[in-house]
């Protein structure tokens, strides 16, 4: 299915822009103040529907192609080779996206469960430099609305998360991005964008649109398609690749 095109990633390259100086701090993302069943101030989240029929075929559909793809790069250096790239691989991270850009505007588009937006990994502990793949990320504009979402994964089996309305601070100014006294980024108290532009911040009201992970390997449902703060892993967007352009 095709999106509007006056609804793709209109604000998308200008969003990443201006985290750019959260994301180079390498603590750009604390965790939301929100749950698997609900939004916090920085975030949106799908509601969960009651189940429809077909919706366990189709979501089991989703997950076999997800594994199909996973299969292909468990080798971290395939993935690196056929074209993806490491989203800021400098910064410590819980989980890194590898992504090309290719799926990257597919994904604003159409939504094909064969070629997701990002491939995600964790770093092994060990000798050398090594990643484990444990999910995909697929994405979808920030104006899709959920019925459009519903058509591509099931909303009784999976949510999708957006990142909303976020303050980056002035260039160059140390500022506190995490604890219950910030303003600024994923955790802080700004909301607006008037409030952004009284504190010399700047306001992006969407970042990279809607989420969702599917972490095929796993056998539980519930970790399949985890969630908000049950995500331990992946909800981390603090490396979207610098180089994406519109």
């Amino acid at each position: 299915m095709s999106f509007p095109a006056s609804r793709r990633y209109v604000l998308l390259a200008a969003g990443f822009v201006a985290l750019l100086p959260l994301l180079q701090s390498g603590r750009a993302y604390g965790a939301p103040q929100e749950t698997a069943q609900g939004s916090g101030k920085h975030m949106e989240m799908t509601a969960l529907r009651p189940i429809q029929p077909g919706d366990q075929q189709r979501a089991a559909a989703i997950v076999a192609a997800a594994r199909k793809v996973m299969d292909q790069y468990t080798d971290y250096r395939k993935a690196l080779a056929n074209g993806y790239a490491i989203n800021l691989p400098g910064v410590k991270q819980g989980v890194y996206h590898f992504t090309r850009n290719v799926d990257f505007h597919e994904n604003t588009t159409h939504f094909n469960p064969d070629r997701p937006t990002s491939l995600l990994y964790v770093k092994v502990s060990g000798p050398g430099l090594r990643y484990k793949l444990v999910g995909v990320m697929y994405t979808a504009p920030d104006g899709a609305s959920e019925d459009e979402l519903n058509q591509h994964i099931p909303l009784s089996i999976a949510q999708w998360h957006l990142h909303t309305d976020l303050c980056v601070p002035p260039a160059g100014e140390k500022v506190d991005l995490h604890g219950p006294d910030a303003k600024f980024g994923f955790e802080g108290s700004i909301v607006t964008a008037d409030a952004c532009q009284a504190a010399g911040g700047r306001f992006v009201p969407h970042f990279f649109g809607w989420m969702v992970h599917v972490y095929a390997y796993e056998t539980d449902p519930a970790r399949i398609w985890a969630a908000g703060m049950g995500d331990e892993r992946g909800m981390q967007h603090d490396a979207m690749l610098p180089g994406m352009t519109m």
